[in-house]
């Protein structure tokens, strides 16, 4: 399957494999948190069936099917990528695979990384195997993220870090972590930062969940106590850290951009879900926004699929990421205005018969928040890419 070029003769040997691999368990693209692998050491699979489907997509490459095949992945270019998520989402499969390791370390070790640093590192997160988290901001470096200050002195041998992070997704759940910390103190703001990996269960290491408005605490504050790591473990150079940082923060925006809709993600529409929903008992105004939210959902799908076709022949999304940020969060949050307005009163009841979509609602105005505010994106969009005058 790896090796076949022409997309009409990978589709069907890639339809084929699907039927015969994909578990009926795994054919319901549900968006709720339960339904998730996320991977890593201390996962606990919710069935046999989400175990298998790991395993036989991670044999094949398809947790991440444009890596090359040396680290895990399927090697496919961007035509049988596109392929391959059309399949999936013809059968309505779920991702085998969630994982931050994915989405954001990946693409900056396949970047800045050494040939001993992406095989070591790579594998493991195709497989599942590691679960990471980010350690970026801090409480007094959020939106002006290159004022941090967690220390990391050179002691020889090893670094020492001192410090704190927060807003730390998952750290409490997660193996390893990468990190921006200051080598240079003496160094303008943007020099001077490093990025490094460091296993969580070194000394000195401790999270602390932040518990949010939804009820739900994916966020910790992560403190560094005298924590020793390994030289080898810094990322592309010192002090040259802001460059591994910018670049995994245009992979992050697009990651989360990449959720616009909500339960556009499941395969079904927004107007599909309001219909069951109502038994079609819709107001002309909630049609309407309803039909405008799709419609602006498929206009960013398809600015997506641009920004990869570019990314293909060569040209990343760079500061645009910053565009595909807002409108992907934006839109995410008038998909849940949406939905809680068609539930009415029924809609606010935290264990009523709308199941988890108050919190879900609450939790989409943190996506207009991490990974950058909202207005930061459109301070980026300004100056970046229309050219304004500051």
């Amino acid at each position: 399957m790896h090796n076949i070029t022409e997309p009409n003769l990978f589709r069907a040997a890639l339809r084929a494999w699907l039927e015969e691999n994909c578990p009926a368990e795994m054919r319901d693209r549900s968006s709720s948190e339960a339904t998730i692998c996320w991977g890593g050491k201390r996962w606990e699979f919710e069935s046999q069936a989400q175990k298998d489907w790991l395993e036989r997509c991670a044999a094949q490459g398809l947790t991440v099917p444009t890596w090359p095949r040396a680290y895990g992945g399927a090697g496919l270019d961007r035509a049988r990528e596109k392929v391959f998520h059309e399949e999936m989402r013809r059968i309505r499969a779920r991702s085998p695979l969630e994982s931050f390791g994915i989405w954001m370390l990946g693409p900056a070790l396949l970047q800045f990384g050494t040939e001993e640093q992406k095989l070591h590192y790579l594998p493991p997160i195709a497989r599942g195997e590691i679960r990471w988290c980010q350690g970026y901001s801090e409480p007094g470096a959020g939106s002006d993220l290159a004022s941090l200050q967690t220390k990391c002195e050179d002691k020889g041998d090893h670094w020492l870090v001192n410090g704190q992070k927060v807003w730390t997704s998952y750290a409490d759940k997660a193996d390893w972590i990468f990190v921006l910390v200051r080598t240079d103190r003496d160094a303008p703001k943007h020099k001077g930062i490093s990025f490094i990996l460091v296993d969580m269960e070194t000394p000195g290491i401790s999270t602390s969940p932040i518990r949010l408005i939804s009820g739900e605490s994916p966020f910790c504050e992560t403190f560094f106590d005298d924590v020793k790591v390994p030289k080898e473990q810094v990322v592309h150079e010192v002090n040259k850290g802001w460059d591994v940082a910018k670049y995994l923060l245009t992979h992050e925006r697009e990651m989360i951009s990449g959720g616009a809709g909500g339960l556009m993600g499941s395969g079904r529409s927004l107007g599909a879900v309001l219909t069951d929903e109502s038994d079609g008992a819709l107001s002309a105004s909630l049609r309407a926004e309803a039909m405008q939210t799709e419609i602006d959902a498929l206009a960013i799908g398809l600015t997506l699929e641009r920004y990869k076709d570019q990314a293909e022949a060569g040209h990343g999304a760079g500061d645009a990421s910053a565009m595909l940020k807002y409108m992907g969060t934006e839109l995410n949050k008038r998909v849940f205005e949406v939905l809680m307005d068609s539930g009415g009163s029924d809609a606010l009841e935290w264990d009523g018969s709308m199941g988890t979509r108050p919190s879900d609602w609450l939790r989409t105005k943190a996506n207009s928040i991490e990974g950058g505010t909202s207005e930061v994106m459109l301070g980026i969009v300004a100056k970046r890419v229309l050219g304004l005058p500051s």
